[in-house]
């Protein structure tokens, strides 16, 4: 499930979509209608997807998806039910038409929806405290208290048994049962994805969610950016200690720990059963397998498979670290 709330403006012709990128391709099936961009895993028939790295190559291989963007030098891994389009840019091509289909999905203002909680339903059985603010499009379940100062905007679902601490933003999140978000948190907005557009940046569409499942916990001053073409994802009984950044797209498996000042960029997964030291910080697009140990203060730039436990900069087994620093 992508993000329920951003309403897709298609279908679109591809002829209009060919249009956008300035681009005058695949003449026979111009009319042909264009339903949704979606990324590779979840495109289906009749939808658009993009390939821009070799790293996605496996699923590349297997994409449902009628058309895809992407490059001359990667085409060849789409399977043939895909007609590629070649751009120059794949991600930039990927943020115009994403942009296309869902034109809220840019901007993060204000919520203009918001009001104070004593003038809502919630009135009557969530405990809270002063100057809470509520959006439009929210629920919230049974046996939950929200602290001071605290806005809930548009396009949220607490569960039941769940606390939200003081000073908090939550917007296009979905949270499950028994979670607690403590004090500071900004959880649901877009996250950083600029490419450069001549004289300017241009911002990347972020059309998913934050979602976080049963029994977890994040800390005071945390970040968790909702995903650009998947959802950010955190899994069952993971706890996040204070001042920890998850960017957009992250997955977070179960029984998760992380220590404080932990940052993880974009489309990086992480498994079950993880343990993160304080100060660790996990580049981009990486998988960290399960039942991994990594020490605080390690810097990973590379996958790490399962059952392993890694220290240092560039992360590396300990056993190899001890070895390199007698």
């Amino acid at each position: 499930m992508i993000n329920p709330f951003f309403i897709n403006n298609g279908p679109f012709k591809l002829d209009d979509i060919l249009k956008e990128l300035n681009l005058n391709q695949i003449e026979n099936k111009k009319d042909l209608l264009i339903n949704d961009i979606k990324d590779l895993q979840n495109s289906q028939l009749n939808e658009i997807s993009f390939f821009h790295s070799k790293k996605y190559k496996s699923v590349a291989n297997n994409t449902k998806a009628s058309f895809c963007l992407t490059t001359e030098n990667l085409k060849k891994d789409l399977p043939k039910n895909c007609t590629p389009i070649i751009v120059g840019n794949v991600l930039a091509s990927t943020s115009i038409i994403t942009s296309k289909f869902y034109p809220d999905s840019i901007e993060d203002g204000f919520d203009d929806t918001v009001q104070e909680i004593n003038q809502t339903k919630f009135n009557d059985f969530v405990k809270y405290g002063k100057n809470v603010l509520i959006g439009e499009n929210v629920t919230i379940g049974s046996n939950c208290s929200i602290g001071h100062n605290t806005i809930i905007e548009k396009n949220v679902f607490i569960g039941d048994n769940c606390s939200i601490g003081s000073n908090t933003l939550i917007r296009n999140t979905l949270i499950k049962k028994n979670v607690k978000i403590l004090d500071n948190c900004t959880i649901g907005k877009h996250g950083f994805g600029f490419f450069p557009n001549n004289k300017s940046n241009l911002r990347y569409p972020h059309i998913g969610v934050v979602l976080i499942e049963d029994n977890c916990e994040i800390g005071c001053s945390s970040t968790i950016d909702r995903g650009s073409m998947s959802n950010t994802h955190i899994g069952k009984n993971t706890y996040l200690d204070n001042q920890i950044h998850i960017a957009h797209n992250v997955k977070i498996g179960e029984n998760t720990i992380i220590a404080g000042q932990v940052g993880i960029a974009g489309s990086s997964s992480i498994g079950n059963n993880v343990r993160i030291g304080g100060q660790v910080g996990i580049s981009g697009h990486l998988r960290i397998g399960n039942n991994v140990e990594i020490a605080g203060g390690s810097g990973v730039i590379k996958d790490i498979p399962d059952n392993i436990k890694v220290m240092g900069y560039p992360a590396k087994s300990i056993r190899e670290f001890l070895k390199e620093n007698k």
